[in-house]
């Protein structure tokens, strides 16, 4: 089994110091804090492995995700010509990019904040509504384990048209 990698703690604004250890090969990210609830994110083992990915697949039927002990419904989208076809949902919660490298987190379709990752395990935000300790968790947890932002759609199209030019 591999050891998880362990980030340099995100100094969160509002919620302090926020852990994040990803283990891309093992399919296990976790989210935890002093203010903010744990969330682990896990990848059914035997899963083909995505190295695009930072979890390791994009498969909902492959993955779980509990909130503080809690299992809840983790769909993220294929992801294919669009930014809106790489968001992740998460009951009331939507992460959705919306420029080359930042995804927004949504709660009932209000905005909360800006993630950035670059699918390290690295992760920042900019906090843009009034979230909770649940938020920022899942936010971190989210960003982490699927990276944020994509290519604008003209270039998703251009590139997924060369991919079957012979």
């Amino acid at each position: 089994m591999s050891t998880p990698f362990t980030y340099i703690p995100a100094q969160d604004p509002l919620f302090g110091v926020v852990d994040v250890e990803l283990d891309h090969e093992g399919g296990c990210l976790v989210v935890d804090g002093e203010r903010v609830a744990r969330v682990e994110v896990r990848r059914a083992a035997g899963t083909s492995v995505e190295s695009h990915v930072p979890i390791g697949t994009r498969d909902p039927d492959r993955l779980a995700m509990t909130v503080d002990g809690a299992e809840v419904p983790l769909r993220p989208a294929k992801g294919f010509l669009t930014r809106k076809s790489y968001r992740v949902d998460v009951g009331a919660y939507r992460l959705v990019p919306d420029s080359l490298d930042g995804s927004r987190l949504l709660r009932d379709g209000a905005l909360l904040g800006v993630f950035s990752s670059s699918g390290d395990g690295r992760v920042s935000v900019e906090w843009k509504g009034e979230p909770g300790a649940d938020d920022a968790a899942v936010g971190y947890a989210l960003a982490a384990a699927f990276g944020t932002g994509a290519e604008p759609m003209w270039k998703l199209t251009l590139d997924a048209l060369l991919e079957l030019w012979p």
